[in-house]
């Protein structure tokens, strides 16, 4: 059955490009709704989170209605609503970026578990991919293959030794998302930062919303949350960028040095192809398999607390 959230739950933070102060709520929709945005701030003009209303972006994935009304950054609470398995909800944003909090979705998940999930009377469909379909740019690729549930595997390979080589491939199943990877924060390097504020980028970014490397050197106060984080938040990004599917993936997602972009490429290249994939209703036994089944909030890891430090 379809799923939606109790009763809202609200976020403050700021734009980690903006550094602009926001708020975000999501709201309970009705079933057959899906995850829509509503830019309060526009006079509520309202963008579908899916596929084909992504526009390419620096660094986020930003979504489009068309009509010049856009917000961006929404991969990281696409993830927590995949996670948690909501189906519909209006998501008000009041500004164009969607706040960073920690640099994770693991405040957005503690919010959406808090308020509450409540089931709707409608059945849930999913997509199931029936052949494989790839996109590639240099050595860098994504790819979607047949599976009865969601897989994820992704790798990447950095010069930086605090990053290196990193690996990992988990059953999206049995709130993996949540135990897995929902806390683990983006990254980037030291270097990067500084360019990327001299472009009007990342003025938001501080030491407590991101993973912030030099060489070999973690600098964020506390250090790693995982060995592994920096592959566990490119599949968490992965998660909330094949949110946007618009329904729940029956497929096994491959990425090697993928991002946002080359992800959302992916989804276009497999719709393009009838032939590619199918629209199933989810039976009892395959909803238990849905990456938001048997999430136990006790179990939840919890966030750190969500403060602010300017990047020096």
């Amino acid at each position: 059955m379809q799923t939606t959230i109790a009763q809202k739950a609200q976020f403050r933070g700021v734009g980690l490009h903006s550094g602009a102060a926001v708020r975000l709520t999501i709201l309970p929709a009705p079933a057959d709704h899906g995850i829509v945005f509503c830019r309060t701030d526009l006079g509520g003009a309202r963008i579908p989170a899916r596929w084909d209303h992504v526009t390419p972006s620096q660094l986020c994935t930003l979504l489009d209605n068309g009509s010049g009304v856009t917000v961006s950054t929404v991969e990281h609470v696409m993830a927590a609503l995949a996670g948690t398995g909501i189906d519909n909800a209006l998501v008000e944003v009041n500004g164009p970026e969607v706040p960073i909090l920690d640099g994770s979705a693991a405040p957005f998940v503690h919010g959406i578990m808090e308020a509450g999930l409540v089931q709707q009377a409608a059945p849930l469909r999913a997509i199931r991919v029936l052949k494989t379909v790839e996109v590639r740019n240099g050595e860098a690729f994504a790819r979607l293959s047949p599976a009865d549930h969601l897989e994820i595997h992704f790798d990447i390979d950095f010069t930086d030794a605090a990053i290196g080589h990193q690996e990992k491939q988990l059953d999206m199943a049995n709130g993996s998302f949540v135990h897995e990877l929902m806390d683990s924060r983006t990254f980037c390097r030291l270097s990067d930062v500084t360019q990327m504020q001299a472009n009007g980028l990342a003025l938001g970014g501080t030491f407590l919303n991101a993973v912030v490397i030099d060489g070999d050197k973690v600098l964020s106060p506390g250090g790693l949350r995982h060995q592994d984080e920096a592959v566990r938040h490119k599949m968490l990004d992965a998660m909330g960028d094949l949110a946007l599917a618009g329904a729940p993936l029956l497929a096994r997602y491959t990425g090697h040095r993928a991002g946002h972009a080359m992800t959302n490429k992916l989804l276009r290249a497999l719709f393009a192809q009838p032939d590619a994939w199918e629209w199933v209703t989810v039976s009892a036994d395959l909803e238990k398999r849905l990456p938001g089944a048997g999430i136990i909030p006790a179990q939840m890891r919890s966030a750190e607390p969500v403060r602010q430090l300017a990047v020096a």
